[in-house]
């Protein structure tokens, strides 16, 4: 299985705001990790890296792209906004730690991310 990209505190967070319950969320997260890593060499080539920290690597990717990985997982509206929100709120975290808040910030006001453990 692919390592977790996401942090505990974070699906807490997000579960708390999402519209799917706290114990599904984690199950989520983990089927579309599972997926993406398949993809970690073409993201790699494809997508602008936005950072390589304490084993997790994000990718800016289109807006729209979490439409694609819905589709292709078929995944419901609220399933998939669920798993996005978990990987923008990792990428703004550590942006925090990396002191590049405003920087991830305005990249996602046009793009998308996705955050691989």
């Amino acid at each position: 299985m692919a390592g977790d990209p996401i942090e505990g505190d974070v699906l807490v967070l997000v579960a708390a705001k999402a519209s799917v319950g706290p114990q599904r969320l984690p199950e989520l997260v983990d089927s579309v990790a599972t997926d993406l890593e398949s993809r970690r060499e073409a993201y790699a080539r494809e997508y602008e890296r936005a950072y390589e920290r304490d084993g997790r690597t994000a990718y800016f990717v289109e807006d729209g792209h979490w439409e694609t990985i819905r589709e292709r997982l078929e995944l419901g509206t609220r399933e998939i906004d669920a798993v996005r929100r978990s990987h923008e709120e990792q990428l703004t975290r550590d942006g925090r730690k990396l002191d590049r808040t405003d920087e991830f910030e305005t990249a996602l006001e046009i793009r998308d991310c996705v955050v691989f453990g």
